[in-house]
This record gives C-alpha cells, structure tokens and sequence, in this order.
C-alpha cells in the first residue's frame, strides 16, 4: 500500500510511477556504472602508472566502495535533518569533483584518491534513493519498487565495461571518465527539475548529535535491521569479489577473452535484471520471506556445486560451465538481495535516511571487505573465487536463522519503530 499522502508535496507534481523507479535507478545505478565503466581499462591503467602487480588494479574497485562506504553516515541523517533533495545535490557535486580529479590524475595514488572521493559522492545516491522509496512506499509494495529499481540499476553492469571498452577505442581512459562526469550532470538536471521533497514536514529531525546517535541505536539494536543488514552484506560481498577479479579471469588468465570481456560480463549480469522484474511481480503475491529464503538456499546450493567444479577442473572449469553456474549465482541473488534489504528497513521507516545511512555503511563495508578479500587471493584460477562463494554463502544461512530465530519462509511480525 502507499504511504499516506504528504501534504508538504501535494503542490509539487510527483513524476508518474514509471519515471519515479527510473530517476531512483539511476541514481543507484550511477554508482555501479562508476565501478564497472572502469574495468576495461585496467590494463591501459597498469601500463600508464607503471603497476606491475594486476591485483593491485583491484584497488581502483575497493578504494572506491570503501568511500561509498564511509560516508553513507553523513548523508543519512543529513537527509533527515535539511532534506532528501540538498543532501543528494550535495553528494554528486563531490562525485562530479572526483571525476574531474580522476580526468587529471598525474599518478596512480592521486588515481586511487580520485576514485576514493568519486565514491564519497556516489554513496549519496544509494543512501537517498533507498530513503525516498521508503518515504513513498511500505511492506510489499516497498520491495516491489525496490525490485523493480534494482531491475534498471543492475543492468548498468551489463552495459558499462562494453561503454567502457568502446570509448578506449575512440579515446584513452581519460574518456571513461569523462563519461561518468556527464552522467552526473545528467542526472543532477534530471533530479532537480523532477523530483520534489519527499520528506514529510512532521519526519523531519532537527540537527542534535544525541538525536543521531540515537537513531543509529534503535537501528543498530533493531533485530530485524540487524540481521538482514548482515546477509545483504555478505550476499554483496561475494559479488564484489566477482566484479574485483572478473577482468583478470574473463579477459586475462583463465578464459583470455581479451576484448570480448565485457560481452562475458553482459551475458552474466543480464540475470540479475531478468531476477529483480520476476522478483517484482512475486513478492506481492508470496512475500519478501519466503522469496528471499527460497533464493538464498538455492545461492548456497550453486555456490557449492561451482566450488566442487572448480576443483574438479583445477581451477579452470570449462567457460560455459562457470560462466553459467555464476549467471545463476547472479540471478538468485537478485532473488534475494532487494528482498533483504527492504526487511532490513521496513521497520525503521520514522528514520528511514538515517537507518539507510548505517545500513548502507554497514553493508558496503562488510561487502567491500569480504570483495577485497577474496579479490586479493586470485592466483590465476577460479578457485580462490568459488571458495569465497561458497563460505559467504553459507555465513548467509547462518546469519537468516539467527535473525529468525530458526524459522524460515514465514513472516515474522515486528513493530515500526515509534
């Protein structure tokens, strides 16, 4: 059901319901674009910086989430005190900034620093996106939006390495961002001229450090938010390990595709939006639980199946054998992670940009820690991959039937906050 109407934007014209999921992709989707536009010129990238090391290219991935990461507490609650609009025009003013900086970097550790800013203005796009769905929307139809959001920003990848590798054609890697710059400004038009506030007058906190660190404990100590918080993490955190290593298999080591990398990419990430559409049309009908639990059990299953197979074939399973068991990792994934996270904020929706904020910090770095780690363990195989997968998967299980104290596919019920 929707949230009951706000009164401080009934004179502003909402965007239809279509443009609405769309403008909220994009402003997730940005930040994915940012990390996957950038794969195809790692090799340029090493040879223009003098990096011997290729794991060390990897960087250019975990620096940047690890600065989506940390600042996704300043959004937050600054969206909740000034608005949803000035803390989103804020962050990608910082992100534009970073491009700019990336456009002009003299050598690799000014690059990663760039990269790092990039992701301290991308985080206001997530930490936003998530609080005006949750303004706007509750419950079912929540996810729904979610799903259908998660639909349009997960195809960024399919596209982004190929953009990527098409301007490396025509230009250098100074061309790539360059794109991301004119993205940004885009979307900042887009949103100014479209999105009206969504935070109604009477949710609107006023600035106090012990109000904020408030709102981060009833979040941190909500079961509920805790608990799916953790899995989506996880689940996360081994498709960061994918997009960390994914250039160095796909295109490098294992399979040496070499420019046909990103239609390897494509094909696999195409799942995941194909995942989220099916998602939207059946949490409405069966629920964020059971969807979610179903989908997880079945990324354990896959994720144990790819890491038998990567022993069998010592580490380089045939490319349609892996790339189609991880396609369907990717899928269920898809499966699940909208679902978790819209039960991870469903009951803090007095708080929705601050809880978003934590949760997002908390998300982002557990998955960009357990992405890196896996990432920095690649030897020229599948395998330090596929174990990832499949301990992360596991941890997942294990986390859900702590949080659901043993019980799966049912609704349990939990109070708003108040």
């Amino acid at each position: 059901m929707h949230a009951p109407p706000d009164p401080d934007i009934q004179t502003k014209r909402r965007p239809p319901f279509g443009e609405f999921v769309a403008l909220v992709a994009f402003m997730m989707g940005l930040t994915a674009f940012a990390v996957d536009n950038v794969l195809p010129a790692f090799p340029a990238l090493g040879r223009t910086f003098a990096v011997s090391d290729p794991n060390r290219l990897q960087l250019l991935v975990y620096v940047y989430m690890i600065g989506f990461g940390a600042t996704h507490l300043v959004y937050g609650p600054a969206s909740d005190i000034f608005g949803r609009r000035p803390a989103f025009l804020a962050g990608l003013a910082v992100f534009l900034l970073g491009c700019v900086a990336a456009m002009f970097a003299p050598d690799f550790e000014t690059l990663l620093a760039a990269r790092c800013l990039q992701g301290c203005g991308a985080a206001a796009g997530r930490v936003v996106a998530v609080a005006i769905v949750r303004d706007r929307f509750v419950g079912r139809e929540m996810a729904r939006v979610m799903s259908l959001t998660m639909m349009v920003f997960i195809t960024v990848p399919i596209f982004a390495p190929a953009i990527g590798g098409l301007l490396l054609l025509v230009g250098d890697w100074h061309a790539i961002f360059a794109s991301m710059l004119v993205l940004g400004v885009l979307l900042g038009i887009w949103f100014v001229r479209r999105m009206p506030e969504t935070l109604r007058a009477e949710n609107r906190q006023s600035f106090s450090v012990g109000g904020i660190a408030a709102a981060f404990g009833q979040t941190a100590t909500c079961r509920p938010a805790l608990g799916y918080a953790t899995a989506f993490g996880l689940m996360f955190g081994s498709i960061m390990s994918y997009v960390g290593s994914a250039q160095q298999i796909f295109a490098e080591d294992v399979y040496g595709l070499g420019p046909y990398f990103p239609v390897a990419f494509g094909l696999i990430a195409i799942t995941m939006g194909f995942a989220s559409l099916l998602n939207s049309r059946l949490v409405r009908r069966y629920g964020m639980h059971r969807i979610s639990h179903i989908g997880m059990l079945c990324f354990v299953g896959l994720s144990v199946l790819q890491c038998g197979f990567a022993f069998l074939f010592a580490g380089r399973p045939p490319l349609l054998l892996f790339g189609g068991i991880l396609a369907l990792s990717q899928f269920v994934t898809s499966l699940t992670m909208p679902n978790f996270n819209a039960l991870a904020m469903e009951p803090l929706g007095r708080i929705a940009g601050t809880a978003s904020s934590l949760i997002g910090f908390y998300t982002t770095f557990l998955g960009a820690m357990c992405g890196a780690f896996v990432g920095q363990h690649y030897d020229g195989t599948v395998i330090p991959l596929a174990l990832g997968y499949a301990s992360l998967s596991l941890t997942v299980v294990a986390v859900v039937l702590v949080t659901e104290r043993g019980r799966l596919f049912r609704p349990t019920h939990v109070e708003p906050l108040r």
